[in-house]
Protein backbone atom coordinates (compact mmCIF):
# COMPACT_ATOMS: atom_id res chain seq x y z
CA UNK A 1 0.00 0.00 0.00
CA UNK A 2 1.45 3.35 -1.09
CA UNK A 3 0.82 6.36 1.13
CA UNK A 4 0.85 9.76 -0.53
CA UNK A 5 0.50 13.19 1.05
CA UNK A 6 -2.34 15.32 -0.32
CA UNK A 7 -2.68 19.02 0.48
CA UNK A 8 -5.44 21.64 0.01
CA UNK A 9 -3.45 24.91 -0.24
CA UNK A 10 -6.48 27.06 -1.11
CA UNK A 11 -7.46 26.74 2.55
CA UNK A 12 -4.41 28.81 3.48
CA UNK A 13 -0.80 28.00 2.60
CA UNK A 14 2.15 29.81 1.08
CA UNK A 15 4.63 28.21 -1.28
CA UNK A 16 7.13 28.05 1.60
CA UNK A 17 4.64 26.06 3.67
CA UNK A 18 4.06 23.65 0.80
CA UNK A 19 7.80 23.31 0.30
CA UNK A 20 8.29 22.35 3.94
CA UNK A 21 5.55 19.71 3.67
CA UNK A 22 6.97 18.36 0.40
CA UNK A 23 10.46 18.07 1.89
CA UNK A 24 9.05 16.27 4.92
CA UNK A 25 7.12 14.00 2.57
CA UNK A 26 10.37 13.03 0.90
CA UNK A 27 12.45 12.72 4.05
CA UNK A 28 9.85 10.58 5.83
CA UNK A 29 9.59 8.04 3.05
CA UNK A 30 6.15 8.78 1.64
CA UNK A 31 5.56 7.98 -2.02
CA UNK A 32 4.36 11.33 -3.35
CA UNK A 33 3.24 14.90 -2.72
CA UNK A 34 -0.01 15.95 -4.37
CA UNK A 35 -2.02 19.12 -4.17
CA UNK A 36 -5.47 20.33 -5.13
CA UNK A 37 -6.01 22.73 -8.02
CA UNK A 38 -8.25 25.46 -6.59
CA UNK A 39 -8.17 29.24 -6.50
CA UNK A 40 -10.70 29.94 -3.74
CA UNK A 41 -11.01 28.85 -0.12
CA UNK A 42 -13.89 26.66 0.99
CA UNK A 43 -15.73 26.89 4.28
CA UNK A 44 -15.02 29.02 7.34
CA UNK A 45 -11.30 29.69 6.94
CA UNK A 46 -9.47 32.89 6.02
CA UNK A 47 -7.51 31.30 3.16
CA UNK A 48 -4.53 33.57 3.81
CA UNK A 49 -2.14 34.37 2.25
CA UNK A 50 -4.24 33.48 -0.81
CA UNK A 51 -4.17 30.87 -3.56
CA UNK A 52 -1.13 29.37 -5.19
CA UNK A 53 -1.19 27.91 -8.68
CA UNK A 54 -0.92 24.13 -8.78
CA UNK A 55 1.49 23.77 -11.69
CA UNK A 56 3.67 26.71 -10.66
CA UNK A 57 3.94 25.10 -7.23
CA UNK A 58 4.85 21.71 -8.68
CA UNK A 59 7.44 23.30 -10.96
CA UNK A 60 9.16 24.76 -7.92
CA UNK A 61 8.94 21.52 -5.99
CA UNK A 62 10.31 19.62 -8.99
CA UNK A 63 13.63 21.42 -8.46
CA UNK A 64 13.56 21.19 -4.64
CA UNK A 65 12.90 17.42 -4.34
CA UNK A 66 14.62 14.39 -5.79
CA UNK A 67 12.54 11.25 -5.20
CA UNK A 68 8.85 11.78 -4.56
CA UNK A 69 6.19 11.76 -7.26
CA UNK A 70 4.38 15.06 -7.81
CA UNK A 71 0.87 15.66 -9.05
CA UNK A 72 -2.62 17.08 -8.79
CA UNK A 73 -5.91 15.86 -7.37
CA UNK A 74 -7.44 17.14 -9.56
CA UNK A 75 -6.46 19.73 -12.16
CA UNK A 76 -9.63 21.46 -13.37
CA UNK A 77 -10.08 21.17 -17.13
CA UNK A 78 -11.82 24.55 -17.06
CA UNK A 79 -8.66 26.34 -15.90
CA UNK A 80 -6.35 25.74 -18.84
CA UNK A 81 -6.51 25.18 -22.58
CA UNK A 82 -5.49 21.58 -23.34
CA UNK A 83 -2.49 22.51 -25.48
CA UNK A 84 -1.17 24.81 -22.76
CA UNK A 85 -1.78 22.18 -20.10
CA UNK A 86 0.15 19.58 -22.13
CA UNK A 87 3.10 21.97 -22.35
CA UNK A 88 3.00 22.83 -18.64
CA UNK A 89 2.85 19.23 -17.45
CA UNK A 90 5.54 18.09 -19.90
CA UNK A 91 7.85 20.90 -18.75
CA UNK A 92 7.36 20.15 -15.05
CA UNK A 93 7.96 16.48 -15.82
CA UNK A 94 11.28 17.42 -17.43
CA UNK A 95 12.14 19.67 -14.49
CA UNK A 96 11.50 16.80 -12.06
CA UNK A 97 13.39 14.16 -14.03
CA UNK A 98 10.19 12.26 -14.82
CA UNK A 99 8.24 12.27 -11.54
CA UNK A 100 4.98 13.98 -12.52
CA UNK A 101 1.43 12.60 -12.64
CA UNK A 102 -1.63 14.38 -13.99
CA UNK A 103 -4.87 14.07 -12.08
CA UNK A 104 -7.57 15.82 -14.08
CA UNK A 105 -11.28 16.42 -13.65
CA UNK A 106 -14.05 18.47 -15.21
CA UNK A 107 -14.00 21.27 -12.60
CA UNK A 108 -16.90 21.84 -10.25
CA UNK A 109 -16.45 24.85 -7.94
CA UNK A 110 -18.42 27.60 -9.66
CA UNK A 111 -17.61 30.29 -7.09
CA UNK A 112 -13.87 30.21 -7.82
CA UNK A 113 -14.57 30.65 -11.51
CA UNK A 114 -16.69 33.71 -10.78
CA UNK A 115 -14.06 35.09 -8.40
CA UNK A 116 -11.27 35.00 -10.97
CA UNK A 117 -13.14 35.50 -14.24
CA UNK A 118 -12.79 31.91 -15.46
CA UNK A 119 -15.61 30.67 -17.74
CA UNK A 120 -17.76 27.95 -16.16
CA UNK A 121 -19.41 26.17 -19.10
CA UNK A 122 -22.36 23.83 -18.76
CA UNK A 123 -20.80 21.11 -20.92
CA UNK A 124 -17.78 20.57 -18.68
CA UNK A 125 -17.62 16.79 -19.03
CA UNK A 126 -17.56 16.93 -22.82
CA UNK A 127 -14.74 19.44 -22.62
CA UNK A 128 -12.83 17.19 -20.23
CA UNK A 129 -13.14 14.30 -22.67
CA UNK A 130 -11.71 16.39 -25.50
CA UNK A 131 -8.94 17.66 -23.22
CA UNK A 132 -7.90 14.12 -22.37
CA UNK A 133 -7.77 13.13 -26.02
CA UNK A 134 -5.71 16.22 -26.88
CA UNK A 135 -3.25 16.14 -23.98
CA UNK A 136 -2.51 12.42 -24.30
CA UNK A 137 -2.47 12.71 -28.08
CA UNK A 138 0.09 15.51 -28.03
CA UNK A 139 2.38 13.54 -25.73
CA UNK A 140 2.03 10.36 -27.80
CA UNK A 141 2.78 11.99 -31.15
CA UNK A 142 6.12 10.83 -32.52
CA UNK A 143 8.90 13.40 -32.69
CA UNK A 144 8.97 15.02 -36.11
CA UNK A 145 5.27 14.43 -36.74
CA UNK A 146 2.31 16.70 -36.05
CA UNK A 147 -0.96 16.38 -34.16
CA UNK A 148 -4.35 17.69 -35.25
CA UNK A 149 -7.71 17.56 -33.52
CA UNK A 150 -11.03 18.96 -34.62
CA UNK A 151 -13.66 18.73 -31.90
CA UNK A 152 -16.69 20.63 -30.73
CA UNK A 153 -14.77 22.64 -28.14
CA UNK A 154 -11.14 22.65 -29.26
CA UNK A 155 -9.39 22.77 -32.63
CA UNK A 156 -5.68 22.05 -33.18
CA UNK A 157 -4.04 22.03 -36.59
CA UNK A 158 -0.56 20.66 -37.30
CA UNK A 159 0.75 21.06 -33.77
CA UNK A 160 4.41 20.06 -33.43
CA UNK A 161 3.31 18.35 -30.21
CA UNK A 162 6.25 19.67 -28.22
CA UNK A 163 7.74 19.55 -25.66
CA UNK A 164 7.74 15.89 -24.70
CA UNK A 165 7.64 14.77 -21.07
CA UNK A 166 10.67 13.05 -19.60
CA UNK A 167 8.56 9.93 -19.01
CA UNK A 168 7.49 7.83 -21.95
CA UNK A 169 3.99 8.06 -20.45
CA UNK A 170 2.87 10.53 -17.81
CA UNK A 171 0.42 8.67 -15.56
CA UNK A 172 -3.12 10.05 -15.84
CA UNK A 173 -5.47 9.94 -12.85
CA UNK A 174 -9.23 10.14 -13.21
CA UNK A 175 -11.62 9.91 -10.29
CA UNK A 176 -15.10 10.53 -9.02
CA UNK A 177 -18.42 9.03 -8.04
CA UNK A 178 -20.17 9.10 -11.44
CA UNK A 179 -21.71 5.75 -12.29
CA UNK A 180 -21.43 5.76 -16.09
CA UNK A 181 -19.40 8.46 -17.78
CA UNK A 182 -16.58 8.53 -15.23
CA UNK A 183 -15.83 4.77 -15.47
CA UNK A 184 -15.95 4.98 -19.26
CA UNK A 185 -13.49 7.87 -19.34
CA UNK A 186 -11.19 6.15 -16.86
CA UNK A 187 -11.26 2.97 -18.95
CA UNK A 188 -10.17 4.91 -22.02
CA UNK A 189 -7.54 7.26 -20.64
CA UNK A 190 -6.53 6.54 -17.05
CA UNK A 191 -3.59 4.78 -15.47
CA UNK A 192 -5.15 5.22 -12.04
CA UNK A 193 -8.70 5.58 -10.77
CA UNK A 194 -9.15 7.55 -7.55
CA UNK A 195 -12.21 7.44 -5.31
CA UNK A 196 -12.29 10.64 -3.21
CA UNK A 197 -13.69 10.78 0.31
CA UNK A 198 -15.80 7.65 0.05
CA UNK A 199 -16.70 4.78 2.34
CA UNK A 200 -15.34 1.29 1.85
CA UNK A 201 -18.72 0.17 0.53
CA UNK A 202 -19.06 3.01 -1.98
CA UNK A 203 -15.45 2.58 -3.08
CA UNK A 204 -15.94 -1.13 -3.69
CA UNK A 205 -19.05 -0.43 -5.76
CA UNK A 206 -17.32 2.21 -7.89
CA UNK A 207 -14.16 0.14 -8.34
CA UNK A 208 -16.41 -2.60 -9.68
CA UNK A 209 -17.97 -0.25 -12.22
CA UNK A 210 -14.54 0.93 -13.37
CA UNK A 211 -13.19 -2.61 -13.63
CA UNK A 212 -16.16 -3.59 -15.79
CA UNK A 213 -15.67 -0.55 -18.03
CA UNK A 214 -11.94 -1.26 -18.35
CA UNK A 215 -12.61 -4.85 -19.41
CA UNK A 216 -15.29 -3.69 -21.85
CA UNK A 217 -12.70 -1.34 -23.37
CA UNK A 218 -10.43 -4.32 -24.00
CA UNK A 219 -7.97 -3.70 -21.19
CA UNK A 220 -7.18 -5.91 -18.21
CA UNK A 221 -9.10 -4.77 -15.14
CA UNK A 222 -5.85 -4.60 -13.17
CA UNK A 223 -4.26 -2.35 -15.79
CA UNK A 224 -5.35 0.53 -13.56
CA UNK A 225 -4.22 1.33 -10.04
CA UNK A 226 -7.21 1.84 -7.75
CA UNK A 227 -6.82 4.40 -4.98
CA UNK A 228 -8.62 6.46 -2.35
CA UNK A 229 -8.25 9.97 -0.98
CA UNK A 230 -9.18 10.37 2.69
CA UNK A 231 -8.68 13.01 5.36
CA UNK A 232 -6.27 11.77 8.01
CA UNK A 233 -6.07 12.57 11.72
CA UNK A 234 -3.75 10.32 13.73
CA UNK A 235 -2.66 10.63 17.34
CA UNK A 236 -0.56 8.49 19.63
CA UNK A 237 -3.56 8.39 22.00
CA UNK A 238 -7.19 9.57 22.13
CA UNK A 239 -6.23 12.94 23.56
CA UNK A 240 -3.87 13.71 20.71
CA UNK A 241 -6.45 12.61 18.14
CA UNK A 242 -9.00 14.96 19.72
CA UNK A 243 -6.51 17.83 19.75
CA UNK A 244 -5.68 17.40 16.07
CA UNK A 245 -9.35 17.08 15.13
CA UNK A 246 -10.14 20.32 16.97
CA UNK A 247 -7.40 22.20 15.12
CA UNK A 248 -8.97 21.33 11.76
CA UNK A 249 -12.51 21.97 13.01
CA UNK A 250 -13.74 18.39 12.81
CA UNK A 251 -15.32 15.92 15.23
CA UNK A 252 -13.43 12.74 16.04
CA UNK A 253 -16.41 10.42 15.52
CA UNK A 254 -17.16 12.00 12.14
CA UNK A 255 -13.53 11.65 11.07
CA UNK A 256 -13.49 8.01 12.12
CA UNK A 257 -16.58 7.40 10.00
CA UNK A 258 -15.61 9.41 6.92
CA UNK A 259 -11.82 9.38 7.01
CA UNK A 260 -8.78 7.83 8.65
CA UNK A 261 -8.74 8.87 12.28
CA UNK A 262 -7.62 7.41 15.56
CA UNK A 263 -4.51 5.78 16.93
CA UNK A 264 -1.98 4.28 14.51
CA UNK A 265 -3.43 0.81 15.12
CA UNK A 266 -6.95 2.00 14.28
CA UNK A 267 -5.80 3.72 11.10
CA UNK A 268 -3.74 0.74 9.95
CA UNK A 269 -6.77 -1.48 10.47
CA UNK A 270 -9.02 0.76 8.38
CA UNK A 271 -6.45 1.09 5.60
CA UNK A 272 -6.32 -2.70 5.55
CA UNK A 273 -10.06 -2.78 4.91
CA UNK A 274 -9.64 -0.49 1.92
CA UNK A 275 -6.83 -2.74 0.71
CA UNK A 276 -9.17 -5.73 0.88
CA UNK A 277 -11.50 -4.16 -1.71
CA UNK A 278 -8.65 -3.47 -4.13
CA UNK A 279 -7.29 -0.07 -3.13
CA UNK A 280 -3.53 0.03 -3.59
CA UNK A 281 -2.81 3.68 -2.80
CA UNK A 282 -4.11 6.14 -0.22
CA UNK A 283 -3.85 9.91 -0.58
CA UNK A 284 -3.73 11.25 2.98
CA UNK A 285 -5.42 14.64 3.04
CA UNK A 286 -3.43 16.75 5.50
CA UNK A 287 -5.44 19.78 6.64
CA UNK A 288 -3.03 21.24 9.22
CA UNK A 289 0.07 21.86 7.14
CA UNK A 290 2.00 23.34 10.06
CA UNK A 291 1.87 20.07 12.01
CA UNK A 292 4.87 18.19 10.64
CA UNK A 293 4.89 16.04 13.79
CA UNK A 294 1.71 14.52 12.40
CA UNK A 295 3.59 13.36 9.30
CA UNK A 296 6.38 11.95 11.45
CA UNK A 297 3.89 9.91 13.49
CA UNK A 298 2.16 8.56 10.38
CA UNK A 299 5.51 7.63 8.86
CA UNK A 300 6.83 5.93 11.99
CA UNK A 301 3.72 4.12 13.19
CA UNK A 302 1.35 3.76 10.21
CA UNK A 303 3.44 3.60 7.06
CA UNK A 304 6.00 1.33 8.72
CA UNK A 305 3.29 -1.30 9.34
CA UNK A 306 2.08 -1.26 5.71
CA UNK A 307 5.38 -2.07 4.06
Amino acid sequence: MDLRIFTEPQQGASYETLLSVAKATEELGFDAFFRSDHYLKMGDVDGLPGPTDAWLTLAGLARETKRIRLGTLMTAATFRLPGVLAIQVAQVDQMSGGRVELGIGAGWFEEEHKAYGIPFPKDKFARLEEQLEIVTGLWATEAGKTFSFHGKHYDLTDSPALPKPAQSRVPVLIGGHGATRTPRLAAQYADEFNMPFASIEDSERQFGRVRAAVEQAGRAADALTYSNALVVCVGKDDQEVARRAAVIGREVDELKTNGLAGTPAEVVDKIGRYQEIGSRRIYLQILDLADLDHLELISAQVQSQLR
